[in-house]
């Protein structure tokens, strides 16, 4: 069900919006429209005969409506706005009119062609994407009439034999290139209606104008162009009202075409049943699904750019303030936030004073599982250390001699604890268990520090209050595509976040591969916990809601080995995600909550899931319009909206590679990485919702680990500690 139901997803997706292009004219549209053209193929009696044309059955004659009978056409509707308009007026005058309709506003606004059948009005056809018909196929015509047919029969059960062509005028407007498009529809059971009198509101002259062109001359028939729809109708609404009731006043009636031309001919409607009327029905209920679905996807557009907008701007806003406090030169941890702490003396557990260095000794985590490529680059970083540290490397229940590999190094302070395979969080406790000191430092075994990582990491423990610090995790194997894409992730996304968490006092996770505890805050918290599969996340939401504080230490950098597949890569964003979402759902009563744990219910919650749950879901939205767009247009507006997108993504990401002092050359890989990357992490988080909602339970998934990222170069190991 992972796999199907995204892909499930995606192909309908897809058929809404192609459907939603066709109904609006954007796909398969054709707005040519041919010059006139010589006339000698049309015979002179259609030519100077009226505006009805029957050439059904092998007939070529012309029909006229009798005097004192005026038929009001309207052309190109039903339009939401102007058509319920122009039936008001028609209805308070008690007043018949046909109204020519496009399959593609007929499919879309079903009701308005209803009400028109239910008011007694007749309706013609005026093709499906209104194209110049003298251009296209025969196949084309008949497609433009049976697809109109079916929006009529979804829309309101009936077919109809009335038909005029898009851009036509008079009869004597007719030429050899247009004259075989009337026979053909002839031999297809219409009637074409043209028109004899053409009010020219399309040019909006003024409704007294309009009404003026509109009169027939000496009380004679006419057929009378007007328009519903294509633009603001107001003047032909306002010039209907005064027209309908001045030729009334002599004589005039408003009726259907059929019955002005007499009861000779039989009524344009029949009624459809069966098969078509129901596949009209399907038709009309699609099209629907289509307009609700591209609405929804507009709203979800507006959404995501509301969102990223907003969290760009408070990354740059928090993180530039971050950035300038910690940098300050008289700022330090304990110093910068004297006072003590809101539960006493007792949460400082030895680990520093305030304003002073912290330099007490560190306990070290290093969990591994089959981490015997690079766990030997991961414990000598940390040999290289100008902190005080112990080591331990607890094995869980490796095949492939870890734990074999670090006691071969023979390295001082350096200690292995083996258990059964268990798992990352019983691994963790099992170390804190065994660890010595009162701070904890938990990494990856994968990872490798520099010399001053940890003393950097532990720094804010100076502070009391502090109960956790999330260090600074860089990619180190970034020479690849796939790499280099992460390296932006990472400096950008992450670095940047945690930033403008710090200052919000939200920051909702402390990366696995650096980060550092109090031992007392993990013990309020009972420890690490198997009850999600992203325990740095779920233990840090609860270490917000004990009321630590949770901060960044920009300058605890560690070098870690990043997914260097798209299977790794999938299967690592898949655990963080669906992990995340545990996480969110575990700790959801923060919300209500009093205290410091309703504080981050209502400030922490919300942001982690608008900011990493809502708005990467709905990010492929702007690659989804920018393929729409370039493809069915209009394609500059597309193309200026999505570089505007780009450019503020890409501010964002050389502000944040300018605050962690990396090179710029990296993000040439931007453009690219927002194309592809970002629907692979769009499908991650799919699938991650899908196994949510379809109660599925993900398991821990091994990364294949080849140990590309070595210790840091210059470094020496040290023998003893001062």
């Amino acid at each position: 069900m992972r796999y199907l139901l995204p892909a499930l997803l995606l192909v309908a997706l897809i058929a809404m919006l192609m459907l939603r292009g066709y109904v609006h004219s954007e796909i398969q549209a054709d707005h040519r429209v041919r010059p006139p053209a010589a006339t000698d193929q049309v015979p002179k009696k259609i030519l100077q005969g009226g505006p009805v044309i029957d050439t059904r059955d092998g007939r070529t004659q012309s029909l006229r409506v009798p005097d004192h009978r005026l038929v009001l056409t309207f052309d190109d509707g039903p339009d939401p706005e102007w058509t319920p308009k122009v039936l008001d007026v028609l209805a308070e005058h008690d007043a018949h009119a046909v109204f020519f309709v496009t399959g593609t506003m007929a499919s879309r606004h079903p009701g308005l062609v209803r009400r028109m059948v239910d008011e007694g009005h007749e309706v013609g056809l005026h093709t499906f994407n209104h194209p110049d018909l003298s251009y296209q196929s025969k196949d084309r015509v008949d497609r433009e009439l049976s697809q109109s047919q079916l929006a009529l029969a979804g829309a309101a059960g009936i077919r109809t034999s009335l038909f005029r062509p898009p851009y036509s005028s008079f009869a004597d407007a007719l030429d050899n290139k247009s004259w075989p498009v009337t026979r053909h529809v002839g031999s297809r059971g219409y009637l074409t209606v043209v028109t004899d009198t053409d009010s020219e509101d399309w040019k909006r002259p003024g409704a007294d104008e309009i009404v003026r062109r509109a009169t027939p001359a000496d009380g004679k028939g006419a057929v009378v162009l007007m328009h519903d729809s294509g633009g603001d109708r107001s003047q032909t609404v306002a010039a209907l009202d005064r027209l309908i009731p001045r030729l009334a006043g002599q004589g005039y009636e408003f009726t259907n075409l059929t019955e002005a031309l007499g009861a000779g001919t039989t009524g344009a409607h029949a009624r459809v049943e069966g098969l078509e009327l129901w596949r009209g029905k399907a038709w009309v209920l699609l099209v629907g699904a289509a307009e609700h679905t591209t609405d929804a996807l507009v709203i979800g557009l507006a959404v995501v750019g509301v969102l990223v907008i907003a969290r760009f701007g408070l990354m740059l806003l928090l993180s530039a303030a971050h950035a300038r406090r910690v940098r300050g030169r008289d700022f330090s941890w304990g110093g910068s936030r004297r006072g003590g702490s809101r539960r006493g003396g007792s949460r400082r557990g030895g680990s520093g004073t305030d304003g002073a260095a912290v330099t007490e000794p560190v306990s070290v985590l290093v969990p591994a599982y089959n981490e015997a490529k690079c766990i030997e680059n991961t414990v000598r970083s940390l040999t290289t250390s100008d902190h005080p540290i112990e080591v331990i490397v607890i094995d869980d229940g490796s095949t492939d001699g870890t734990a074999r590999t670090v006691e071969g190094l023979g390295l001082p302070n350096v200690r292995v604890v083996r258990q059964h395979n268990a798992g990352k969080p019983a691994a963790l406790n099992r170390g804190l268990a065994n660890a010595r000191h009162d701070l904890i430092v938990m990494m990856d075994g994968d990872t490798v520090f520099e010399a001053a990582t940890v003393r950097e990491l532990v720094q804010p423990f100076a502070d009391p209050r502090v109960g956790a610090v999330a260090g600074n995790a860089k990619v180190g194997n970034r020479n690849s595509l796939i790499g280099a894409w992460q390296h932006i992730e990472y400096v950008m996304g992450f670095n940047l976040d945690r930033r403008m968490y710090d200052v919000l006092r939200c920051m909702p996770t402390i990366p696995g591969a650096v980060g550092a505890f109090r031992r007392t805050a993990l013990e309020r918290v009972g420890g690490m916990s198997d009850d999600t599969l992203a325990e740095d996340t779920d233990v840090t939401m609860a270490l917000h809601r004990d009321g630590w504080r949770v901060v960044y230490a920009e300058r605890a950098r560690a070098w870690t080995e990043a997914p260097e597949t798209v299977r790794q890569l999938w299967s690592q964003r898949y655990r963080w995600s669906y992990g995340t979402m545990q996480a969110i759902w575990k700790h959801r009563r923060a919300l209500v909550d009093s205290g410091p744990s309703g504080r981050f219910g209502r400030v922490g919650l919300p942001l982690v899931s608008l900011f990493m749950i809502v708005a990467p879901l709905l990010a492929p939205l702007i690659d989804v319009f920018l393929l729409y767009g370039l493809v069915f247009g209009p394609t500059g507006q597309t193309v200026l909206a999505w570089l505007g997108v780009l450019t503020l993504q890409a501010v964002c990401a050389a502000y944040a590679f300018r605050l962690d002092r990396e090179p710029l050359t990296h993000l040439i890989s931007l453009p690219l990485q927002q194309l592809l990357y970002r629907q692979l992490m769009y499908v991650v988080l799919l699938q991650s919702w899908i196994t949510a909602l379809t109660g599925g339970r993900l398991r821990w998934q091994k990364l294949r680990r080849t140990g590309a990222v070595g210790a840091p170069p210059g470094t020496q190991p040290r023998t003893h500690w001062a």
